[in-house]
Parts: C-alpha cells; sequence; structure tokens
C-alpha cells in the first residue's frame, strides 16, 4: 500500500493522488537501453528479431492498468536489471462493504446458429457451453483453419454469427477468417474476443463496441454481446 501526495505527482506525469495498492516486478536482465525505455509501451515496438514477438505485450499491461485508473513506471540500468512499478487505487473498508447488488433480469433466448473459433480450450468450451443453454446452435474449432473445415463437412446453409480470437495458430487468424465467411455467407456478423485492449488491436481493425470483447469476460457480457450483434441492422 502506497499514498501518493501531491509531490509525487508533480514528478509522475499520470499518477493521482491518494491510497494505492502498489505491485513491483523485478528481473535481473541486461536492462532496458535509455534509447528505447520512452518506447517500450508503445503498440508493436519491439527490439526482437521479425517473428520473434508482437510488441503487444508491454502495451497490453500498460492498457490494462490505465484503465483501472492506474499508472506504471520503471526503473532500469544496463548491466542491472528492470524494475516495473504498478500503482493501482485501492479501496478503502467503507468502499467495499457489501451492498445489496439488483437482480439481474433474464436474456434472451435465441436459435440461431454461432461458430465460435478459439484456441484455447477453457474459453472455447465455456463460450460453447454458455451459448447452448441459451439455445443456440454452436459449432466450435480451435483454429482458423479447422473452422472453415468444421462448416465444408457439416454443410452449413446459414451461419448467423462468428465469434473468433483475433490470433491463432494454423495461418488463418481472426480477421482473416471473417473476411472468408463473409463471402459465403454474406449477412453475417462477427465478434472478435482478445486478451488485447481495443485500441491496440483497432490498429487492423474496424473495432465498435458492439463487436469486440475482452477477455476475460463475464459469461453475461457474452450473452448480451451476442444478442445484441445478432439483433442491429448488419454492419
Amino acid at each position: 500500500m502506497a499514498i501518493i501526495d501531491e509531490a509525487y505527482v508533480r514528478d509522475h506525469p499520470g499518477a493521482s493522488t491518494g491510497y494505492r495498492a502498489h505491485l513491483s516486478v523485478s528481473d535481473t536482465g541486461t536492462g532496458i537501453a535509455p534509447a528505447h525505455l520512452a518506447r517500450i509501451f508503445e503498440p508493436f515496438f519491439t527490439t526482437k528479431a521479425a517473428g520473434k514477438g508482437t510488441g503487444l505485450g508491454l502495451a497490453t499491461v500498460y492498457g490494462a492498468v490505465q484503465q483501472h485508473h492506474g499508472w506504471i513506471t520503471v526503473d532500469s540500468a544496463l548491466g542491472h536489471g528492470t524494475t516495473f512499478h504498478l500503482f493501482l487505487p485501492a479501496l478503502t473498508l467503507a468502499e467495499t462493504a457489501a451492498t445489496d447488488e439488483p437482480v439481474a433480469t433474464p436474456l434472451p433466448r435465441g436459435n440461431e446458429t454461432i461458430l465460435v473459433a478459439e484456441d484455447d480450450e477453457q474459453v472455447r468450451h465455456l463460450v460453447q457451453v454458455a451459448l447452448e443453454r441459451q439455445g443456440y446452435q454452436v459449432l466450435a474449432a480451435s483454429s482458423g483453419a479447422q473452422a472453415a473445415a468444421v462448416l465444408a463437412a457439416q454443410s452449413v446453409p446459414i451461419l448467423h454469427l462468428l465469434i473468433t480470437d483475433l490470433i491463432m495458430p494454423g495461418g488463418l487468424n481472426g480477421r482473416e477468417l471473417a473476411e472468408r465467411l463473409q463471402t459465403q455467407y454474406p449477412s453475417i456478423r462477427t465478434i472478435y474476443i482478445s486478451g488485447y485492449p481495443a485500441d491496440i488491436v483497432s490498429h487492423h481493425l474496424k473495432l465498435t463496441a458492439g463487436n469486440f470483447l475482452r477477455k476475460p469476460f463475464a459469461v453475461r457480457t457474452l450473452l448480451e454481446a451476442v444478442r445484441h450483434r445478432l439483433d442491429e441492422s448488419h454492419g
């Protein structure tokens, strides 16, 4: 726990006063060169060779911390390793007191056919079970290539919605899968899911509030997004 005062804020842009949870992570590596230090949180910035890194790891962490109204500082010296300091808002005891939560209204059921393409088995299973319990017909695949094969094998006449991870193995990512299915099923809608923040993946995709879910997401959030995407005008 740390108490951040105005003097600290003046010296650390992006910081704010108050009680903050402080987490530090250190390594004993080679450190970060001063020329690179100012860019380490930029999306797609990497010093690794082509094909060895996406440059999204630190950008994702930075985005997540910012979304929770926190900030990150970095101490690094060549030959002496690096320490990352994460500061996040801390709740007081009064703020954590139990409160009565309103009962959620039931979600409308559906019967549309949905294709789920997700290489993480646990996430894929969770999404499939949640959708099937809500009445949807679900086809599941662990990659973009497998998704295309599943559709070909079953001769699916109508496909209403694609839920796909953005980055998958097998040479066919989520965006490419969506583009391929658009020609076969012109009225299909798509929901992209990813562990990366929307502002990062939007470099490559036209994202809206309704067609992107960031992992991890609640089952209700998924079902609400699915129903909204199916009911909205095509786009």
